[in-house]
């Protein structure tokens, strides 16, 4: 079970920045010491790619709209790197879970985040400034950074954290999806009015 916080929360994150997820488990394997990182995220090939697709997330992630095309895309891309890093963490931890399980819940956990995640920016685009999309992404970089750091000296606090988040996230979403609905309800109701008006 040593490895179920870390899988948990690296697939929480993984659903907001994937990239991030890795480039910052493999420096802390390679140059932390932290024992819990599968030496496959160590290599420098690794470490280069996920450095560069970082990069460019870090980029495209605060442009309105261009944000949301990402999150479309990486609707598939990450909940694998959810699911594929908890697989890798529990086969470095033989004892903790199986590769099959620790896989499922990387990658399920990504996925609501993901979902979340998604859900937000989309809302954030229906505002005129780029300015909320530049804090989210902020907050979101931050979030990750500072959970998977968490997660690497201690574990549990950080799978606890990653938990509050998603339920947060989970009635947040709720919230404005009941909002949306509710605010065309209305807008519907008034065009059918003014029409029976016309009428």
């Amino acid at each position: 079970m040593g490895a179920v916080p870390l899988i948990f929360t690296s697939g929480w994150a993984s659903g907001i920045n994937a990239y991030a997820v890795v480039l910052l488990l493999g420096l802390f394997g390679r140059f932390g010491g932290a024992d819990s990182v599968p030496p496959v995220l160590e290599r420098t090939d690794v470490l280069v790619a996920a450095g560069v697709l970082f990069l460019c997330e870090a980029v495209l992630d605060k442009i309105p709209y261009v944000d949301s095309v990402w999150d479309v895309v990486h609707t598939f891309v990450r909940p694998v790197a959810g699911a594929t890093v908890g697989a890798l963490l529990a086969a470095h931890d033989p004892g903790s879970l199986g590769e099959v399980a620790a896989g499922a819940l990387g990658g399920t956990t990504a996925l609501v985040s993901h979902g979340i995640k998604a859900g937000l920016r989309m809302a954030a685009n229906t505002s005129p400034e780029p300015a909320s999309n530049i804090l989210l992404s902020l907050a979101e970089d931050l979030s990750v950074a500072g959970l998977v750091t968490l997660a690497i000296f201690h574990p549990w606090l950080a799978a606890s954290t990653a938990a509050v988040l998603l339920a947060l996230g989970v009635l947040v979403v709720w919230f404005a999806v009941s909002r949306i609905r509710r605010f065309w309800l209305r807008r519907k109701e008034r065009r059918l009015a003014r029409a029976a008006a016309a009428a």
